[in-house]
């Protein structure tokens, strides 16, 4: 995954435009049946329209001596997203009112956008504004090379069939630049858990979408809505799951589905200190997915949650803030998810009063203090098997993790004493 991640990283992304079309090429090399959709500049979705799209080719502020002092080929954070053209030699007062930075962070260039109103400006760190502004009576050409088009917002989807036709969800994001937490954990995470999906046969059918953040998702939903609320059982939105500080999760709408319940109970066990945000909180995807009328269940799961880490949209969100192991992280938390809601069967018992559970090889046949020790799991377990519980319930009722139940309820099952209600 990171290095995934790092073939990725120096690509220019923005919400439309070549940097998401080679972004999905490179990830349907690793996952050939994904599927590549485009939608038409001026479509409708809900009450958006899909913009123009944006190309860029070079940006560049110039000294009077022809240096370059600040570079979109250095790095395409330099751009302010969705710029206009321009090439025109300006004072530095005028040329200041088009630059962004961050005095909190002198060293870091800030992530800057204007998608939906044209205009132009130049990202730089502080300490860079600082040293133009010694010299205020210098004049400084800008240029940058960029056009808006009537083209197509583009995203990737993967289906991968299972028994039933009942889906769960998984969502990333491929919109932003040179960003690594904010950006590329996301999707090299999805990726990843689509080939571990691919490798066995899965009870649930699994929907996955590469999409711009916001008006992909928009756009996704406005194509895909009946199908989905139809269909999907649970969902998550991930997001900035790749370092090492933290486990978050931001709550659908009324923090009442089966993804909120799996992820909070997953969280748990593998982060017991992980951060819970409420829907007040939210700021991706999951905005879309939980809003009034759309109403899917939905949560997001996250590392260090966006927007709360001081690295987070800026120059500083690279390479060096995630790691393997951070992206590791994040892959185990969200396959734990899968792997319980694969096995997430409501049981109910099929003998009335307790079973005799040493004919059944069991429970041991001779008595003595501690003997019984690990087979009271298997007593518990039966204790809360009426037919109201599922995994997720019995396992928060045990105190254990329901992972470490599956094992319980197949040895449970296959003896005869309960019985699962596969009705999804």
């Amino acid at each position: 995954m990171y290095r995934w991640a790092s073939d990725l990283y120096p690509i220019c992304r923005s919400i439309t435009g070549k940097g998401i079309n080679e972004t999905l090429r490179y990830i349907k090399a690793i996952l050939p049946e994904l599927q590549i959709h485009k939608e038409p500049t001026g479509a409708k979705a809900f009450d958006w329209t899909i913009p123009e799209e944006w190309e860029i080719n070079d940006a560049f502020i110039a000294n009077d001596k022809g240096d370059r002092i600040v570079d979109f080929k250095k790095h395409n954070l330099h751009i302010v997203g969705y710029s206009t053209a321009i090439d025109e030699t300006l004072d530095f007062a005028k040329l200041d009112s088009r630059l962004y930075s961050l005095p909190e962070l002198p060293d870091a260039i800030p992530y800057v956008t204007s998608y939906y109103q044209k205009d132009w400006g130049f990202c730089l760190t502080h300490n860079q504004r600082l040293e133009l502004r010694k010299e205020p009576d210098k004049k400084y050409r800008v240029y940058i090379d960029a056009r808006h088009f009537a083209g197509h917002l583009t995203y990737g989807e993967l289906l991968i069939k299972g028994k039933s036709e009942k889906e769960i969800f998984l969502s990333a994001y491929i919109c932003h630049p040179s960003m690594a937490n904010n950006e590329l954990s996301s999707p090299v995470v999805a990726t990843a858990l689509a080939r571990y999906l691919q490798e066995a046969p899965r009870r649930y059918t699994y929907r996955i979408v590469f999409i711009p953040e916001t008006i992909g998702s928009i756009v996704y939903l406005s194509k895909n809505l009946k199908t989905l609320k139809e269909k999907m059982a649970a969902g998550f939105a991930l997001s900035c799951v790749g370092d090492d500080r933290c486990y978050s999760y931001l709550s659908s709408r009324y923090a009442n589905t089966l993804a909120d319940r799996i992820a909070v109970h997953t969280l748990k066990q593998i982060a017991p200190d992980f951060k819970q945000y409420s829907f007040l909180n939210r700021g991706s995807d999951e905005r879309q997915y939980c809003a009034p009328g759309v109403d899917l269940p939905v949560c997001s799961i996250m590392r260090s949650k966006f927007g709360e880490y001081p690295e987070y949209h800026t120059s500083l969100d690279d390479m060096a803030f995630i790691s393997p192991s951070g992206l590791e992280g994040g892959f185990n938390a969200v396959k734990s998810c899968i792997e319980i809601a694969e096995a997430n069967y409501v049981y109910k018992n099929t003998v009335l009063c307790e079973p005799q559970m040493s004919k059944r090889n069991l429970y041991p046949t001779i008595s003595m203090k501690g003997s019984a020790n690990g087979a009271k799991i298997l007593m518990d377990f039966l204790a809360y098997a009426d037919g109201t519980n599922d995994l997720i319930g019995i396992a928060e009722i045990l105190g254990v993790c329901a992972i470490d139940l599956i094992e319980t309820a197949n040895a449970l099952e296959k003896a005869g004493l309960i019985e699962k209600n596969d009705d999804l």
